[in-house]
């Protein structure tokens, strides 16, 4: 349903500057609920390529999908501050990690594993980072994972809803873990380098693939019978 509407502002069926139909009319057309809807409508926001007006609707505001948006920042913004800050962060984690802080982040990874709602998960996904800072024992570092940390739940309800990063974050956040009980400071950056890169990935497949050209719908020209025509 995403992708059906994606798709329909990619090849000029809504074209720059229009209004999409309202909710009511999208429900029936894509025969989806509205709480479906919604989450689609939010992720072509999120990529640009619509803005909700108050009070007017949703309108298209660009054709191609440039670089997803997550609250306040940009997802190239978001990654880059990411990779220099929880990476090292990771490393120190595993060198002053207490075992209340293990207890912690276990704790997490076990009902991040069990949760079935989307919207839990991703408000857990950014309490295991914040947990992970804290281990790190430097408020600074908690206070910047504070400060992104609505558009990180943000990327990653986007991330799950297009790239089902769900089951890989699972994993990816269990090595990290592994590692800090392990004490392995070498060990930690790996895995959460390896993490950022796979959530970095794939961003750019969902970017790429809303660019792969197709066919576009071109507008029949204009007819000039009445002289009074421009």
């Amino acid at each position: 349903m995403l992708a059906h509407l994606r798709d329909a502002i990619e090849r000029g069926h809504y074209a720059i500057g229009d209004k999409l139909p309202s909710e009511a009319e999208l429900c029936r057309e894509l025969a989806v609920s509205r709480p479906v809807l919604r989450e689609a409508l939010r992720a072509l926001q999120t990529m640009g390529l619509t803005m909700s007006r108050t009070g007017k609707g949703t309108f298209v505001v660009a054709d191609a999908v440039q670089d997803p948006t997550f609250g306040d920042y940009t997802a190239g913004h978001l990654m880059e501050v990411r990779r220099h800050v929880e990476i090292p962060v990771a490393g120190y984690a595993a060198r002053r990690r207490t075992p209340e802080d293990l207890d912690r982040l276990r704790g997490l990874l076990a009902r991040m594993e069990r949760e079935t709602d989307t919207t839990a998960w991703a408000a857990m996904d950014t309490l295991f980072h914040l947990a992970v800072a804290e281990a790190a024992q430097n408020p600074v570092f908690r206070r910047v994972i504070e400060e992104i940390r609505d558009a990180l739940a943000r990327q990653s309800a986007f991330l799950n809803e297009l790239g089902g990063r769900r089951a890989h974050s699972d994993r990816e956040h269990r090595a990290v873990v592994e590692a800090l009980a392990a004490g392995s400071e070498q060990d930690a950056v790996r895995a959460m380098t390896h993490h950022l890169d796979r959530v970095e990935s794939t961003l750019t497949d969902i970017v790429r693939s809303a660019r792969t050209p197709g066919p576009r719908t071109t507008p029949a020209p204009a007819r000039h019978d009445n002289p009074q025509a421009v």
